[in-house]
């Protein structure tokens, strides 16, 4: 008897939006139409990821936007930055009340912040409700914190639910190599950020620029990190986002911005594989 065909969960972000909700655009997409123009494009997840009008909704309107995605095709996920008690607490309420099942956060780093002894005590006393909830909390990878030390961090835990969500290009900027980062982060992936970057020389071959890249064209080796994650497999969310510089005008760099969204999703569907 044949095995089912495992689930290919893709999905969009704020992310992927990022200067159509931004304050240049004179008419910001919510997050209805995010969630919408995802789902035409072959979507069927979307995080909601360092988008702070989330957290003014209520509960009757968070419930709503589920329904809304739900009606969509579209699993929703959570996405903030930090791990106070505070911090985590408030978005472990908002994921209860959403049902999400994937929240991503950031270890914030540096003056100001709190110690990494404190930080697994945070993420520590949380995990009775990860269990409960069924909730996968996932810290990115980033070039504040280096990718050892997040890897030790996630080690220290040693929960199944905590793990990280993984974006190799964040961490180039700390000198950190992305196929050394998948190798090292594959074990622990809960989530997996999917967009592409390249080097670009500045004029006069003064310098360089490190930005986005339309998917499949930049330095990202997607097949290394698909055999290292085995997201289809593990039931892993892939989640498009980019890089796009700003291109002039809103008209022309909303416009690439979708277009970038869309040749990702393709990309995906074309090259994964269990």
């Amino acid at each position: 008897m044949s095995q089912p065909e495992l689930e290919l969960k893709l999905g969009t972000s704020t992310y992927a939006f990022f200067w159509e909700w931004s304050e240049r655009n004179p008419e910001p997409i919510s997050l209805r139409e995010m969630i919408a123009v995802s789902s035409q494009m072959g979507a069927n997840h979307f995080q909601i990821c360092d988008y702070p009008k989330i957290e003014e909704l209520s509960s009757a309107e968070a419930q709503n936007l589920v329904a809304y995605g739900n009606d969509h095709g579209v699993t929703l996920e959570l996405g903030t930055r930090g791990t106070t008690e505070e911090r985590l607490g408030s978005y472990m309420d908002l994921a209860e009340t959403m049902g999400v099942k994937v929240l991503r956060s950031m270890v914030r780093f540096g003056p100001g912040e709190e110690d990494l002894a404190q930080v697994e005590k945070n993420i520590r006393a949380v995990i009775p409700r990860l269990e409960s909830l069924g909730i996968d909390l996932a810290f990115e990878t980033y070039e504040q914190l280096d990718t050892e030390t997040l890897v030790n961090l996630i080690e220290t835990i040693g929960h199944e639910r905590v793990g990280i969500a993984l974006d190799p290009a964040n961490c180039v900027a700390n000198l950190e190599l992305p196929r050394d980062v998948i190798a090292r982060c594959a074990p622990y992936t809960l989530n997996l950020h999917v967009k592409d970057f390249a080097f670009s020389r500045q004029a006069g071959w003064v310098g360089f620029t490190y930005a986005g890249a339309p998917m499949g064209e930049g330095l990202l080796d997607y097949d290394d990190e698909i055999t290292q994650v085995r997201p289809r497999e593990k039931g892993i969310s892939q989640i498009v986002e980019h890089w796009l510089t700003w291109q002039g005008d809103i008209q022309t760099t909303v416009a690439m911005e979708r277009q970038w969204t869309q040749q990702s999703i393709n990309y995906i569907r074309r090259n994964e594989h269990v």
